[in-house]
C-alpha cells in the first residue's frame, strides 16, 4: 500500500466524491480494492449522510419522529449506496487515472491470493 494517505480534510472531500491529487492514486486503488473495501465504502456513505441526519435532528417536532426519520433515511441511503458499491468504487479508480475494470480485477486477484494462502493453489469453493 502507498505510504501517503490523505489528511482528514482531503478524506472528507474524497468521501463526497472529490478527486485527490495524483500522489494519492495508489492509496485510492488500495482503498477500493483491499479486504475491507466494503466497510470503507459504508464509512464514506455514512459521511455523506451525516449532514442530513444532523439537519433532521435540528428540525422541530417530537424526538421520536426525528429519530425515526433519521433511521429510515439511513436505511434507504445505505441500501442504495450498497447496491451501487462496485460501480462507485470503479468510478473512483477511473477518476484517479486507472483504466476501467482495474478495481474489480484487483479485488478478484487479492481474493484469489488470500484463498491460495489459506487453502492452497487451485482451491475453488463449491458455490462458484
Amino acid at each position: 500500500m502507498a505510504s501517503r494517505r490523505p489528511n482528514p480534510a482531503q478524506w472528507v472531500w474524497y468521501a463526497f466524491g472529490g478527486r485527490l491529487p495524483d500522489r494519492y492514486a495508489e492509496w485510492v486503488l488500495h482503498d477500493v480494492t483491499c479486504r475491507t473495501w466494503l466497510l470503507r465504502h459504508v464509512a464514506r456513505a455514512l459521511t455523506q449522510l451525516l449532514p442530513f441526519c444532523a439537519l433532521v435532528l435540528l428540525l422541530p417536532g417530537p424526538l421520536w419522529i426525528r429519530l425515526s426519520s433519521i433511521a429510515l433515511g439511513l436505511m434507504v441511503g445505505l441500501f442504495y449506496s450498497l447496491c451501487f458499491a462496485v460501480e462507485m468504487a470503479e468510478h473512483r479508480v477511473i477518476k484517479h487515472g486507472y483504466p476501467p475494470g482495474i478495481g474489480r480485477q484487483t479485488r478478484t486477484l487479492n481474493r484469489d491470493v488470500r484463498r491460495a494462502e489459506r487453502h492452497g493453489v487451485g482451491y475453488q469453493p463449491w458455490w462458484e
